[in-house]
């Protein structure tokens, strides 16, 4: 059974995505980039190390999560935790790749705000779920999210878990969140027919 996050972790990934990697995207949005991003974070006090976002237009494997460990590893080694100590945030539900990214890259854990089906149904990007089905035969969810690699979990399952005060205060600012990524959304589907992604 995935962990499911308590209202403290849960506070500083939203406050992280708001304020760290909302800021990040809409530039890269604004370049041609997709939606997603990616935080890494020390398990000891939630301090953030690095934030990171989609940088596809630069290289087309360059997805939030990978590139968000590219500029980790440009960093000076003395100020890289090891992936043991920290926690791996990505804004939407990893694609196979960043899956695979998380494992090679060593991260225990995962977590993440929207789904898979988010991203088909509310961001029109359906590749996540189409290269889970056609690649590797598996359904919506059917990957194993605890595994020996790693524990993964969706922030939604802590905040229905959280207390009544605390999950109407966690609402909110999904919602202002999903409002923020509906908008970026629109500018990148606009104008991603002019960029080189190849699954754009």
């Amino acid at each position: 059974m995935a962990t499911i996050p308590e209202p403290k972790l849960i506070d500083r990934l939203l406050s992280v995505m708001e304020n760290d990697i909302v800021p990040l995207t809409r530039e890269g949005v604004a370049k041609g980039n997709k939606v997603f991003g990616a935080a890494i974070l020390r398990k000891s006090d939630f301090s953030l190390v690095i934030a990171g976002t989609n940088n596809e237009i630069e290289n087309p494997l360059w997805h939030g999560e990978v590139h968000t460990m590219k500029l980790l590893y440009e960093m000076a080694p003395e100020d890289r935790p090891a992936p043991a100590d920290c926690i791996f945030f990505a804004t939407h539900e990893p694609c196979t790749l960043c899956l695979s990214a998380i494992t090679w890259g060593g991260y225990d854990n995962f977590y993440f705000l929207f789904s898979h089906e988010d991203s088909r149904d509310s961001f029109n990007i359906p590749h996540d779920l189409k290269i889970l089905k056609e690649v590797f035969t598996l359904e919506p969810g059917g990957y194993n999210r605890e595994n020996v690699y790693w524990v993964s979990s969706g922030l939604m399952a802590g905040i229905e878990a959280a207390p009544e005060v605390e999950r109407a205060g966690f609402l909110a600012r999904v919602d202002a969140l999903n409002k923020t990524y509906a908008e970026m959304s629109e500018v990148y589907q606009a104008n991603k027919t002019a960029t080189e992604i190849p699954l754009n």
